[in-house]
């Protein structure tokens, strides 16, 4: 009798195998909710010049120099969507190049931080492109100009 037919015969061993098999798993990608970094209470509108562009995944992510009413350089970054939507909106790494300006509106981070979501992103060419990837993400209302 060869390994096989005493594999199928004994539950026990059919049990161990089936329980091995079911314990091999395939990596996941952690991923958040909005509502988990992001506050819907806090729209934004930013505009600043491109200091660098992430196309990752799960989010991309845009970073900006904006200037503030002081004069005052901030580099702030947004979460984009997946790079792989963003292509399909014709978002690319020479769409967002350094040194290119663009207005961002979202949400800023429940930490204060200088840091948001980007629900719009106008180009500098005018067009608006939705830019955020979250199922979950509120529609952007009129927000203040940072």
């Amino acid at each position: 009798m060869n390994i096989s037919n005493k594999l199928f015969r004994n539950p026990l061993l059919n049990l161990l195998a089936l329980a091995g098999l079911l314990s091999i798993s395939a990596p996941a990608d952690a991923h958040h909710a909005f509502s988990a970094e992001f506050d819907s209470t806090q729209p934004l509108e930013v505009k600043g010049v491109v200091t660098k562009f992430e196309l990752v995944n799960p989010h991309s992510w845009l970073y900006l120099d904006v200037k503030g009413p002081d004069g005052k350089v901030t580099n702030w970054g947004f979460e984009f969507g997946a790079p792989y939507s963003l292509k399909e909106k014709g978002i690319n790494k020479l769409t967002l190049k350094p040194g290119v300006e663009v207005t961002i509106k979202g949400f800023r981070a429940k930490s204060g931080k200088d840091f948001g979501y980007a629900t719009l992103t106008v180009l500098s060419d005018g067009r608006t492109v939705g830019t955020g990837g979250a199922a979950d993400a509120p529609k952007i209302p009129d927000a203040p100009k940072i």
